[in-house]
């Protein structure tokens, strides 16, 4: 049968879109089918779904090989959060849409109130712990702990994973998230700008915010959210009338995602590159999160402890009033990506991700150099700091990546051990008698 060619076009954010959900474009002859999606570029653990399925064009590609009388189109829109990928998906104008686990019920919920249900199709990237959020701070500040934050004012977008990690690492502390500090409610970008400007103490963001404001010096981890111990993730959702209406072309989409993850997986420092590329974000810090020892893993699989996680989230949007009850189980629908992943899907589903590792990106090198340890790590850096672009080490108790010079280090004897956040640092500490925190310059001398 004979290939028939894709239009692929680019749309300027928020334009009204000509069709969605298979009606013919405008100016067409009837059987060209426009397909909306709906991205968080720097949102770069949904770039399976994203960013990087977009570069690789695997979506196209797969809708070329459907052969099914239609030439297909494909529209993709870039946006910061989820909220206006579920506004437009609710409004007909997006078919597939990305985003994180607190978007993603809200998505469920605005879907069902305004009688256009969307559904759960795929996850991208996701981390077992919660370690996808962190609470950071100024370089500058004196604040040290979860605790030091009473009272303090603090940037979050709420209804967002990040805040959701805020919401529960406060509690555990033993404070109000409603009354015992000041919650400001701003788009990542502005909150960034914020704590640099001193206007609030504390950013409660998702990836790639925390990663990306300790790399350029302009903020320290305070809180990380794998303490939380919850899972965390972002995944898929279509609106249910456009999976029944084209199922097929869900499925492409799907099968595209898979092959997009497998490319990541098999190449991540390449992956990094494109991502970078195509949002201005370094590489060194996409590769924080989505290296092959990155805080998160990805695959397509719905997992069950992530749907379980979903539920009790639940909860927290209850409490904040940005839903009601949701029906978790009816949102999330995997018969279209089993479908499109065949017998690989069990495989994904009983995946588990990586350990963790400490690694080293090299100027010029086309992949990363292992570490049995992070003090084995150290003496590479020492001998060779000229020659590095990043080096990563896992913290001890959460296994987080983090850049090991923006690292709080530990010396325990003969060990050198790294922590995210200073309160994790400090808790191994007071287990630990004798050990005690030392500057990465005094860890790197140590190490060689």
């Amino acid at each position: 049968m004979k290939r028939i060619p894709i239009a692929l076009t680019t749309t300027a954010l928020l334009l009204p879109l000509s069709a969605c959900g298979g009606t013919a474009a405008a100016g067409g002859d009837g059987s060209t089918v426009t397909v909306t999606i709906g991205y968080q570029s720097k949102t770069i653990n949904t770039v399976t779904a994203g960013t990087l399925l977009r570069s690789l064009g695997y979506f196209e590609k797969d809708l070329n090989a459907l052969h099914d009388g239609h030439t297909y189109k494909v529209e993709w829109q870039d946006f910061a959060t989820g909220a206006p990928i579920t506004a437009q998906m609710t409004a007909g104008k997006i078919d597939i849409g990305s985003m994180g686990d607190f978007p993603l019920l809200i998505n469920a919920a605005r879907g069902q109130q305004l009688g256009r249900p969307t559904r759960l199709v795929s996850v991208t990237g996701y981390n077992l712990r919660g370690g996808l959020n962190t609470i950071v701070t100024a370089p500058g500040s004196k604040l040290t702990s979860l605790t030091d934050l009473k009272g303090k004012k603090v940037s979050t977008s709420i209804g967002s994973a990040a805040d959701g990690t805020l919401v529960r690492a406060l509690q555990r502390a033993g404070i109000d998230p409603d009354k015992g500090i000041e919650k400001l409610n701003q788009q990542p970008a502005v909150g960034a700008s914020a704590l640099s400007a001193g206007s609030v103490d504390a950013l409660s963001q998702f990836v790639a915010w925390p990663g990306l404001l300790a790399y350029q010096g302009k903020a320290k981890a305070l809180y990380d959210g794998a303490q939380l111990n919850l899972p965390t993730f972002h995944g898929v959702t279509a609106r249910e009338d456009f999976a029944k209406k084209r199922p097929a072309v869900l499925e492409a989409f799907l099968k595209a995602q898979a092959e997009a993850t497998d490319y990541l997986n098999a190449h991540p420092v390449d992956a990094a590159e494109k991502v970078a590329k195509a949002t201005g974000l370094p590489a060194e810090v996409v590769y924080l999160y989505n290296g092959a020892h990155g805080i998160a893993t990805f695959d397509p699989a719905v997992k069950p402890h992530l749907v379980s996680a979903l539920k009790q989230d639940v909860s927290i949007l209850k409490s904040a009033k940005l839903t009601g009850d949701i029906d978790v189980d009816s949102f999330v629908d995997d018969q279209y990506v089993k479908k499109a992943l065949g017998t690989t899907y069990t495989k994904d589903l009983a995946a588990s991700p990586p350990p963790a590792a400490s690694e080293v990106w090299e100027k010029g090198a086309s992949q990363t150099r292992g570490f049995a340890s992070p003090k084995e790590l150290l003496a590479y850096v020492a001998e060779h700091q000229n020659g590095i672009r990043a080096a990563y080490v896992p913290d001890a108790t959460t296994g987080t990546l983090w850049f090991a010079d923006k690292a709080v280090w530990v010396a325990d004897g003969a060990q050198l051990l790294p922590f995210v956040a200073p309160a994790t640092a400090q808790a191994y500490v007071s287990a630990h008698p004798g050990s005690r925190t030392v500057s990465y310059a005094d860890a790197l001398g140590r190490a060689s």
